[in-house]
């Protein structure tokens, strides 16, 4: 029990950022009328949280495993800026997009169709998911901890003033101390290195140091970009009343049926089904491989569970007023705690509801601080390569793949979909054609036929 209680505290230390970075997201595309930008925030931080328990608690007493969920990244902004400010689609009808979607996810995981799919991954790519996760999981970490910086040449560089930005420097020696406590096994390592790195930034900034030391029009000219992470969070936002009352969302979605253009619906549905299918899929996999829930197929056994808690969660989610509900891949560096059980989930979806009541815990921790344990999990998350069969070119080609473009692309989904599309060419390129299925194939040009609607203008040229 201690484990496990230790486990959900940990996932939801390391994911509870998202009851901030969710309502900043969609209050840019979510906007009811007569209320002001402050209240909108704080009805979808309250919307956020009820959100991630609702799901989160399906999965822990329905599903038993120690998976949490939230609104996703990623998801959200395709919300807010792709489909509401970009395409120019109503926030009502993109809500009602988010509905129709888990609708669609849960019919399909009832009959069985979802555990088809994803049994149908070729091996390969269900064996390098979880090391394409971890690399994933590491650059996203070094990059919050001012570590890594985006370059205008090379697209990703070391941070260029390192020695003296204190929130990189914090984070790294924060990094060290948990890989130092990890390496001596001891118990809690990962809170541990989180509430340490913490404690160390508040007494950065006691002592004078700011976040931002160095001038930033220096660093445009040098084509750095650099996250804008505060060395300690900004004041705690607080709820009203009136912050509590989410009927301006909740149900907009009806409104949203009412006004849809069937062609521009059906892409964003599609958009929407398609990445949070494969993301969920992916993170499934990955973190149960982690956690040695995978048989000797590379499946897990009743699958459909968590997969009917992420769709309710997703239906949920998108009737209160939030994007797409999805499993986290922070739900790791519980399974890395020894999370084994519902319990883990349970924890986690309790401490959501408890923030509803008390300041959230995202707020008192510093970004940097909860993902430089997302590098821990990372490194450790990489182990799984030793599984993939490397001899074998038809199994190194799609695994590799996998691997490489999950983080280059920042997105589970689009690691997959390499691994699936190139797994079939090079079995027949190789003369084992034999190796594949009808199924193979039919997934690889549902990938081709994503990545033209996603990618090609279609999408943008219907509304």
């Amino acid at each position: 029990m201690r484990t496990e209680v230790l486990a959900g505290l940990t996932t939801f230390l390391t994911m509870s950022y998202i009851v901030v970075v969710n309502p900043a997201i969609l209050s840019a595309a979510i906007q009811p009328e007569g209320i002001g930008p402050d209240r909108t925030f704080q009805m979808l931080a309250v919307v956020t949280i009820i959100a991630a328990a609702t799901a989160t608690l399906v999965m822990a007493l329905y599903a038993k495993r120690p998976f949490a969920q939230a609104p996703g990244l990623g998801l959200n902004a395709f919300f807010a800026f792709t489909v509401v400010l970009g395409l120019g689609i109503d926030w009502q009808v993109a809500l009602a997009a988010v509905v129709v979607e888990g609708i669609v996810f849960v019919a399909l995981t009832a009959v069985g169709a979802r555990k088809y799919i994803i049994r149908l991954f070729p091996e390969p790519v269900k064996l390098s998911v979880g090391a394409g996760i971890g690399l994933f999981l590491a650059i996203i970490g070094l990059e919050e901890m001012r570590v890594v910086a985006g370059d205008g040449s090379t697209f990703v560089t070391f941070n260029p003033v390192f020695a003296s930005d204190p929130v990189a420097v914090v984070s790294v020696v924060g990094l060290f101390l948990t890989l130092a406590l990890y390496a001596r096994g001891v118990r809690g390592s990962i809170i541990s290195g989180i509430v340490l790195t913490s404690i160390l930034g508040y007494a950065a900034s006691a002592l004078g140091y700011s976040a931002y030391p160095t001038d930033d029009s220096a660093l445009e000219e040098m084509g750095v970009s650099l996250l804008d992470v505060a060395l300690v969070p900004d004041a705690p936002i607080t709820y009203d009343a009136a912050s509590y009352n989410i009927a301006p969302l909740a149900g907009a979605f009806i409104e949203g049926l009412g006004n849809i253009e069937a062609f521009s619906f059906a892409l964003v549905v599609f958009t929407f089904f398609f990445v949070d299918f494969f993301d969920t899929a992916g993170t499934l996999t990955g973190v149960s491989q982690a956690a040695g829930f995978l048989d000797e197929d590379g499946n897990l056994p009743e699958i459909e569970k968590p997969l009917m808690a992420d769709a309710v969660g997703t239906t949920v989610g998108g009737m209160l007023g939030t994007s797409t509900v999805t499993t986290y891949i922070e739900s790791a560096t519980g399974v890395e705690e020894g999370g084994r059980t519902g319990m883990t989930a349970l924890v986690v979806a309790l401490l959501f509801l408890a923030s509803l009541a008390v300041v959230p815990l995202a707020v008192a921790i510093p970004t940097y601080a909860s993902h430089l344990v997302l590098v821990v999990v990372g490194i450790i998350m990489l182990s799984n390569v030793a599984e993939i069969a490397w001899d074998d070119i038809t199994y190194a080609i799609p695994a590799a793949l996998t691997i490489f473009v999950m983080p280059f692309t920042f997105s589970i989904a689009y690691g997959i979909a390499a691994g699936i599309v190139s797994y079939p060419v090079v079995k027949l390129a190789a003369g084992e054609l034999d190796d594949t299925r009808l199924g193979h194939w039919l997934l690889a040009g549902a990938f081709v036929v994503y990545f033209f609607v996603r990618t090609s203008g279609v999408l943008a040229g219907s509304v």
